[in-house]
């Protein structure tokens, strides 16, 4: 179990249905962020810890996918009922160890509840076709099958949801699964998945592992291992893409974003400046979601700015199981001091502080407050590269074509918005962007279970999404079936 508030315990592997305090291993501590105190330790796995979680789920697999999926989601439906009486917990553990609010933290158990909700569904979603007679006697079905051992490394940021994109769909398709939490946040998971071996899903479908870069490697290459879906910054999501395809495994591997926020002048401004506040700063910018760039177009951009500039000047920011902070710490020292490191370039090339988030002092844990720059060109590294923090950069465009070019020219195509009370607009933009998530008036574009999170150019590398439909696709293997009797 997890280690009690004011306690620093060894956070646990979960192997074969049992928790195991991995001895003699690495470990790495777990930190609160907004007070800069180890709450847990967590341990990294070795290569052989590595083969057994997998030989375990491989031979866990041979078992389970014979099971009736009608009985498979059974767990899930139990799994759902404890996940709701639990909601409020697993909230405060994912602010304990990540940083959000106590609404963020919550919004997510939300969508981490969905999930599971949909994956409820496999009976239907997994349904295959048939056609009688495609030739004189010969009748043709496609079935879906099962590809066995499938492994998820997940990041730091939403460690609640992001699992839930992965193994409810895979073990309910009758896959088993080996989940590898980034060890900057292995506290949430772990709760999740003590409830669901509360639960009754049998020992082996479902393993935890811990660890950094090692790890990784050692299921990337692991020869049981049929498919990996992975989420995390660009390059490393080339690495796991590329790596992994070599060895002939499925891959979904999720990457980073650089999302453009477009405003015209006809939007409503003081929803739209919410909209933006909840896109640029919700989570600490700490979102593959997060809106970095503002784009106002022609005379948007004065009432604009006066306005956003304003609301974020009176940002709550601190500790994020406080009542009444807006925004929370960044998730660890050194990343704080990443981003910081970006407020600094934007400074020294050029570009125009309307806020600056160093001027914050909040404490001892790691804060840094909201940025706003102005005047950013498209040459300035705050205009290029993912910050993954409280940073927005505006960069201003006389016109809608003017901004539907500037958001095409940029390498990552995660998400968008536009702003606008112009039907016209939004459906030329949202045509016309390559961009995989777009919203109109909608600041987050996150989709709903039952909808892919389809993330284009280098925001993904692979060929189904994850979740929604395309996670029945990833998860299975399609089957044709022609059959004649004499």
């Amino acid at each position: 179990m997890i280690a009690a508030e004011s306690a620093v315990g060894t956070v646990s592997f979960y192997i074969n249905g049992a928790w195991e305090k991995p001895q003699g291993r690495t470990t790495q501590p777990v930190m609160n962020p907004a007070t800069g105190s180890t709450i847990a330790e967590v341990p990294f796995a070795t290569d052989a810890d590595i083969d057994r979680a997998v030989r375990t789920a491989h031979d866990a697999f041979l078992k389970w996918r014979n099971v009736p999926v009608v009985d498979r989601v059974q767990v899930l439906y139990r799994y759902k009922s404890l996940l709701e009486k639990h909601t409020d917990e697993l909230a405060a553990i994912l602010t304990r160890e990540n940083g959000k609010t106590k609404d963020d933290a919550s919004a997510e158990v939300r969508r981490m509840v969905q999930m599971v909700e949909v994956a409820c569904g496999m009976p239907t979603l997994m349904m295959g076709d048939s056609l009688n007679d495609v030739a004189a006697g010969i009748d043709c079905k496609t079935i879906r099958q099962p590809i066995g051992v499938c492994v998820g490394i997940t990041p730091f940021n939403f460690p609640a949801m992001v699992p839930m994109w992965m193994w409810p769909f895979a073990i309910a398709c009758g896959n088993t699964f080996v989940l590898k939490p980034s060890e900057k946040v292995p506290l949430t998971p772990t709760r999740a998945i003590e409830l669901l071996h509360d639960a009754g899903l049998p020992p082996g479908v479902l393993n935890l592992v811990h660890g950094g870069k090692e790890a990784v490697n050692a299921l990337l290459h692991h020869p049981q291992v049929k498919a990996v879906s992975f989420v995390g910054s660009t390059p490393t999501a080339k690495y796991v893409y590329a790596t992994a395809a070599a060895e002939g495994k499925r891959v979904q591997a999720l990457g980073g974003a650089k999302n453009h926020l477009v405003v015209m002048a006809d939007a409503d401004m003081p929803k739209t400046v919410e909209a933006i506040i909840g896109s640029a700063f919700g989570a600490a910018g700490e979102r593959c979601l997060a809106g970095s760039v503002l784009v106002p177009v022609g005379d948007a951009a004065g009432p604009l700015l006066d306005l956003l500039v304003k609301r974020t000047k009176g940002l709550t920011v601190g500790d994020g199981s406080k009542n009444g902070v807006e925004m929370g710490p960044l998730v660890t020292g050194d990343h704080c001091e990443k981003v910081g490191s970006y407020i600094d370039k934007g400074l020294a090339e050029g570009a125009t502080a309307l806020v600056n988030g160093r001027e914050h002092r909040g404490g001892d844990g790691y804060f840094l407050g909201p940025t706003i720059f102005d005047n950013v060109t498209p040459e300035m590294t705050i205009a290029r590269e993912e910050i993954f923090g409280p940073v927005l950069s505006v960069m201003r465009v006389q016109t809608l074509d003017e901004a539907i070019d500037l958001v095409n020219s940029c390498p990552f195509g995660n998400a968008t918005a536009i702003f606008t009370n112009n039907g016209k607009s939004a459906r030329e933009y949202s045509s016309r962007i390559e961009v995989g998530m777009v919203g109109v008036n909608v600041g987050v574009a996150a989709p709903m279970a039952f909808f892919p999170f389809a993330g284009w150019k280098a925001s993904f590398f692979g060929d189904l999404h994850a979740h929604g439909k395309d996670a029945i696709g990833f998860y299975t293997e399609q089957k044709v079936i022609m059959s004649r009797w004499f």
